[in-house]
């Protein structure tokens, strides 16, 4: 398997997950709060920015890293939001 295929399969699973993520959220399947909605968009956004930095396509790439931050942000609130609270 070619390096060109590996990013190609990347982009489009990557897209195929990002819309998922809207369509499940869309349809009340998931919660934006949630982590599945999380990761879905951190893990789609990482397979669409490999695309984009492949073939060179620096607003893509730019786009898709600032989204799987918001992603990464709102993951790391939920981990803190779920984790016991420490005795002092």
């Amino acid at each position: 398997m070619t390096a060109a295929l590996l990013f190609e399969i990347a982009g489009w699973s990557g897209a195929v997950l990002i819309v998922t993520a809207y369509g499940l959220l869309t349809a009340g399947k998931i919660a934006s709060e949630g982590s599945a909605y999380q990761w879905l968009n951190v893990v789609g956004a990482v397979g669409v920015g490999l695309n984009g930095w492949w073939n060179n396509a620096l607003p893509s790439v730019a786009l898709n890293l600032v989204w799987a931050g918001i992603g990464l942000v709102a993951l790391m609130r939920l981990g803190r939001a779920r984790a016991p609270a420490r005795a002092e």
